[in-house]
C-alpha cells in the first residue's frame, strides 16, 4: 500500500510542476491554485509512504517519477525536444526507479 501511495505522490509531483509552468509565474490564479493543491497532496502521500519505505529510497523514487513524468509532459504537451539522448536518459531513470523498488525491503512484510 505504501508503494502505491508513493506512486500517487510522484504523479502529483508531475501535476505541480505542470501547474507551475501553466501558472505563468503565478499570474494565472487557477493554475496557481492547482499547483498548491498538487503540492499538498503530493507531500501528504510522500509523508505517508515514508512510514514504511526508507526515506532515501522514497525520495529518490518520488523525485524520479516526477522527473520522468515532467519530461514526458514536456515532450507530449509542451512539444519539447525528444532526441535520442533525452529518451535514453529517461530510460535510465525508469530502470533506476524499478531497481530501487526491487532492492528495497518492505517494512510491512
Amino acid at each position: 500500500m505504501h508503494w502505491i501511495l508513493l506512486v500517487i505522490a510522484g504523479l502529483f509531483e508531475v501535476g505541480f510542476t505542470t501547474s507551475l509552468k501553466l501558472s505563468e509565474g503565478f499570474t494565472n490564479w487557477k493554475w496557481a491554485v492547482g499547483f498548491v493543491v498538487c503540492v499538498i497532496i503530493s507531500f501528504v502521500f510522500l509523508t505517508k509512504s515514508i512510514e514504511q519505505i526508507p526515506l532515501g529510497t522514497a525520495y529518490a523514487i518520488w523525485s524520479g517519477i516526477g522527473a520522468v513524468g515532467t519530461v514526458l509532459v514536456g515532450i507530449l504537451y509542451f512539444k519539447e525536444d525528444a532526441n535520442f539522448w533525452r529518451i535514453f536518459f529517461i530510460g535510465l531513470l525508469i530502470i533506476s526507479i524499478i531497481g530501487l523498488k526491487l532492492v528495497t525491503p518492505d517494512k510491512s512484510a
